[in-house]
């Protein structure tokens, strides 16, 4: 009896210490995600429904109010009209061109190393100092764009298109600088992906004379459905709560057509100091990102399963 509860008492107290120091590492993860990610949800939700402004410390109890009245403007809803449409052009952009690079860049060709480099430079740079950069692109009358479009006999020599200033131009401009921004990571998830492809499918298909479209949808692209899925939902999420590039770019202009619901959110919150519907707004995004996030993740456990 005594040499069988030894072990036992030994084992359950090697339990208790296993137990104990996964908790130590695994305590200040979990207060970074509460302290920076948990607390301002609460605090989001807690002042969503209240009255609460910059001026007035009113936090008695609103309801739905505020979720009723930025349903009703129109401005809101001009925001999430170009939310939805500049992470579905982003995301469609992104996919086909990470693949396209992914796939150039698993093979081997002269400069492959400093071609990898510069790709991932605009990842690396700062968003503020490229937006900024980007902003000179697009300015009116030192514009490179104009110029080049100028050379090229596309535009008049009088003619300045107005990029950020036209609705329209506006929205693509925010679009071209958000593929820009995010395709270098979207092409590092694919690039994974494509290069655990195994070499033998590859040789194999060559010599049965299969061509690269052949390859890429037939042997590439299946086998990297659940990387892309990865890519996918990184770059709904990065573009759907952007505000950094809309806010430098536009700030919402001309008169609030370009805004997106984080930039939206940021102008009536911070900038107007309603931070009861500024947090109404910004919770709005909460309920999106989760369907989305769940869509892509049941996807690809199930591409993986199968």
């Amino acid at each position: 009896m005594v040499s069988t509860a030894v072990p036992r008492v030994a084992a359950r107290r090697g339990v208790v210490r296993r137990v104990r120091w996964e908790f130590w590492l695994l305590l200040p993860a979990t207060l970074y995600i509460f302290l920076l990610i948990g607390f301002p949800l609460v605090l989001s939700i807690y002042y969503s429904l209240s009255h609460i402004s910059v001026g007035r410390r009113d936090y008695s109890f609103a309801g739905l109010a505020n979720f009723r009245a930025i349903l009703a403007d129109e401005i809101f809803r001009q925001a999430l009209r170009n939310t939805v449409l500049i992470t579905i052009v982003v995301l469609i952009a992104v996919l086909v061109l990470s693949t396209i690079l992914a796939t150039a860049l698993a093979e081997r060709f002269p400069g492959k190393p400093i071609i990898r480099y510069l790709l991932l430079l605009p990842w690396a740079s700062p968003v503020v100092m490229s937006t900024i950069a980007w902003k000179w692109i697009f300015d009116s009358q030192y514009s490179v764009i104009n110029w080049i479009a100028r050379k090229l006999h596309l535009i008049g020599p009088y003619e300045f298109p107005q990029w950020l200033g036209i609705p329209s131009l506006a929205i693509i401009s925010i679009i071209i600088v958000q593929v820009w921004r995010i395709l270098p990571f979207a092409t590092v998830i694919t690039l994974a992906g494509t290069s655990a492809v195994p070499r033998e499918l590859i040789e194999a298909a060559l010599v049965d004379g299969a061509g690269f479209f052949t390859r890429l949808f037939r042997i590439t692209l299946p086998l990297v459905r659940p990387i892309l899925g990865v890519a996918i939902l990184f770059t709904a999420l990065f573009t759907f709560t952007d505000m950094a590039v809309v806010w430098i770019l536009t700030r919402g202009g001309p008169y609030n057509t370009s805004h997106v619901l984080s930039s939206w959110a940021f102008q009536v919150g911070i900038v107007a100091g309603d931070l009861a519907q500024g947090a109404a707004i910004a919770l709005f995004m909460l309920p999106v990102l989760a369907i989305v996030a769940v869509w892509v993740l049941r996807l690809s456990h199930r591409e993986v399963t199968e």
